[in-house]
């Protein structure tokens, strides 16, 4: 199959059912070469059960993807050759030391075993797991693991990466080292679709986002895009003196220019925060400040953040008790 366009992955109408459960109903998805696409979702909202489909662990019942050209459910073997996996959780052979595991899937990949073993020296060296190649991956701490199991999935230099929430249960220091990895891969020119629950970890790593929930795409865009669909900017203004904060806002609500719920003030950082909706609210805020005389240090917009955006679109936050584990989630295991 031949792509005729510029998407790595491309999916229309894709549908699972677990049961009476719809894990998909319907999705349309499409991941421009060389980029990272952020799915983000609540626990349940359908987000391994695409990634299994796509990876080709799982049939769906209905729709049609294909992934770096080929089409997912007539070409599987095909495409398994260009792609690799990272799971929620690490995959590895505990049993065996860092460097096997990476040697035996090289092998399983019809590398020659001189090109095997480089890759594996390579790769170990890349996640800084140098030292650790001949220690059991069992001796090894879970971010060791994690970083071992995304060598792992880049042995055979796939075109296209799939990331299942590849930094939960990570420290701050491991994810960072994590993050940094999968921007050399992009920078190398691989695709990756990222699925996350981490608002820092989707603005720090994806392009464009796509949001899911109850295995429907809900939203889709760039992060800035999809802020602005929130409909609202926040507007930071700091007096020179701190006591005219809590004056300046009752000044701005009684005048009643934003039209929204009120101002808040900040004490602590000395500023004001007034919700806009329009370029025009904010030349009305600018305008009545400036008229009775308060001079201003410092005055900026800000965008929601994008764990804002998410509540706004799902009505919940993006992260969940680990245990409190949808029928989805549990389904996905037992397949």
């Amino acid at each position: 199959m031949t792509r005729i366009d510029n998407n790595a992955v491309s999916v229309r109408g894709l549908v699972k059912h677990y049961g009476d459960t719809k894990a998909l109903d319907g999705v349309d998805l499409d991941v421009r070469q060389g980029t990272v696409m952020g799915v983000l979702g609540p626990n349940g909202a359908g987000k391994t059960t695409l990634v299994r489909i796509l990876s080709t662990l799982l049939k769906p019942d209905a729709g049609e993807a294909t992934v770096a050209g080929y089409d997912v459910l007539r070409q599987p073997r095909q495409l398994r050759r260009v792609i690799g996996l990272t799971g929620q959780y690490a995959s590895v052979d505990e049993k065996l030391p860092g460097w096997e595991n990476l040697y035996m899937i090289g092998r399983l990949l019809d590398l020659p075993r001189k090109d095997a073993r480089a890759r594996a020296d390579e790769l170990l060296e890349r996640f800084s797991l140098t030292e650790a190649a001949k220690r059991p991956a069992s001796t090894y701490s879970g971010g060791m693991r994690r970083r071992l199991d995304l060598a792992a999935s880049m042995i055979g230099r796939p075109q296209v990466l799939f990331l299942d929430e590849p930094t939960t249960g990570l420290d701050p220091r491991t994810r960072n080292e994590v993050w940094a990895e999968v921007k050399a891969m992009v920078g190398d020119g691989v695709t990756v679709l990222l699925t996350t629950q981490y608002m820092e970890e989707a603005e720090q790593l994806a392009s464009e986002l796509t949001v899911v929930d109850r295995g429907k795409v809900i939203a889709n865009g760039r992060v800035e895009e999809l802020k602005a669909k929130v409909g609202g900017r926040t507007l930071r203004v700091r007096p020179v003196d701190p006591l005219q904060v809590r004056p300046l806002a009752d000044m701005i609500d009684e005048l009643g220019i934003t039209g929204l719920a009120g101002t808040t003030v900040d004490g602590e950082n000395g500023t004001l925060l007034v919700p806009i909706l329009s370029d025009e609210q904010l030349t009305a805020v600018v305008g009545a400040v400036t008229a009775r005389g308060i001079t201003i240090s410092s005055i900026s917009t800000e965008l929601p953040s994008l764990d804002e955006v998410f509540l706004s679109l799902t009505g919940h936050r993006a992260s969940a008790p680990q245990d409190a584990r949808s029928a989805d989630d549990r389904q996905e295991v037992a397949v």
